[in-house]
This record gives structure tokens, sequence and C-alpha cells, in this order.
């Protein structure tokens, strides 16, 4: 099953490229939903990289178990055109419950120099599918949110 979500983000593109590639980010956007917890017994790095494979814990509000699950990062594009900004990176995840978790974010500039973030996701959880994907669209509006008042409070996390 797939799902889209778009949110318009008041913030400079390049700041939201940068923002996006820091795993601080995901776990910030992401708390107290899930959170993420590399199985190596490390810390996130500081910055996602085009190959980068991070095997991590999910759990639930921090407590649940959720299982394992791979993060494999891929960026498939990056324009740097003043004015038609356009970036993408992927999360072609897997893990003990989900079998696809292909998660893109495209992240495009307005022309009044604003952000559009979109998070594309394709999943494959077998017979939960339904019900991860059901989840999926709370937890990326979630996201959303928290993004836009990330953006609102100058960055500050």
């Amino acid at each position: 099953m797939e799902l889209s979500v778009t949110t318009l983000l008041d913030a400079p593109t390049e700041r939201v490229w940068d923002e996006v590639q820091k795993p601080a980010l995901l776990e910030h956007v992401a708390y107290p939903l899930l959170t993420f917890t590399p199985v190596d017994g490390a810390d996130l790095p500081d910055r996602f990289d085009d190959g980068d494979e991070i095997q991590v814990e999910l759990k639930l509000f921090g407590v649940v178990p959720m299982g394992t699950q791979w993060i494999r990062v891929s960026i498939p594009e990056t324009r740097q055109t003043p004015g038609a900004q356009l970036y993408r990176i992927r999360d072609d995840g897997s893990g003990q419950i989900v079998s696809t978790w292909d998660h893109l974010i495209t992240i495009r500039e307005t022309p009044d120099g604003k952000t559009v973030y979109t998070d594309e996701v394709e999943i494959d959880a077998g017979v939960l599918t339904l019900f991860v994907w059901l989840f999926s669209n709370v937890f990326y509006r979630y996201r959303q949110a928290r993004w836009r008042r990330l953006v609102d409070d100058g960055f500050e996390y």
C-alpha cells in the first residue's frame, strides 16, 4: 500500500534539506510515537549519507518493542538551481514486521522561497499491511506537524 502526505514549510529549501539529513531531526519529529535505537549499541550518525545502512530497534512510545528495521539511505536527486531547488532522500527499509518500507522524501522550493515537503511511502507488511498503513498515515501527519512547529521555533530541538 502507498501513502503520500505533503506540507508547506515556511523555511528555505536549503535549510530543510540540511535538517532532513540529520538523524537528530528524525528522532525529534518522530518522538514520542516512535523511537529509534541502533542495535549495534552505537549512536546514530550525525548525518545520513548516501549508502548508509543502519539497523535500529523501533519502540512505540519509547516502550513497546516493534522489532528491528533497516534504514537504507540513498540520495537519488539533488537540484540546486536557484528558484527551482529539488532534493530527494530515500529510506529503502525493511524489518521484522515490515518487509517493504520504501520512504521517499521530496523537498521542493516554491517561487516565494518556502518549501513543499512530501513523504511518500510504499508499505508491505503481509497481513499487517493495512494496520501499518493506518498507523503510518497518523505517523506522517504527526511528523509533518512537528516539522511545522520546529520551523516556527527556529529549528530549536
